[in-house]
């Protein structure tokens, strides 16, 4: 039995050591929000934020999350109080089909958490690894942007 801290709620789980966090996730704790892209870590789609950095789930075993904090996409925010990141990429229209967009948004707040006003290019360059087929990356770039300063104005008011 593996105990483990999931968007701030102590879990505990039935499962072999090595088995993938993003299996726990989907198929243990029922938190579809991260999604099985390649299984290979090459796409993004499944990233978490572990201790506040982005990671794979797909190619992370359970006995990594030992005493440390995962958080899903499901723990970014809720439809009620969404995070700054979910809103701006509802206000620009960033997602499509929506099928990378939780590991991208995950990402995208491990970067927001660290770099307070990043520039375009830390953008791109934070989101490089993210596989996006619909083509929406400049919306997506021009959202993260936009709750960069939604976040940033809110700290200085």
């Amino acid at each position: 039995m593996h105990t483990l801290s999931v968007n701030g709620v102590q879990c505990k789980v039935d499962a072999p050591e090595d088995t993938p966090l993003l299996h726990v996730l989907r198929d243990r704790l029922g938190l579809k929000g991260t999604r099985f892209g390649c299984g290979l870590n090459q796409c993004g789609s499944c990233h978490v934020l572990i201790e506040g950095k982005s990671v794979p789930a797909c190619d992370t075993p359970l006995w990594a999350t030992a005493g440390k904090r995962v958080v899903t996409i499901e723990g970014l925010g809720t439809p009620d109080r969404p995070h700054a990141l979910q809103q701006a990429f509802i206000d620009e229209q960033a997602a499509q089909c929506g099928y990378c967009l939780s590991g991208i948004l995950v990402t995208a707040a491990a970067l927001l958490d660290a770099v307070k006003s990043p520039t375009e290019a830390q953008v791109r360059e934070a989101l490089d690894r993210h596989l996006c087929r619909c083509g929406s990356h400049n919306r997506i770039v021009r959202a993260v942007l936009r709750a960069s300063r939604t976040l940033h104005n809110a700290e200085a008011a």
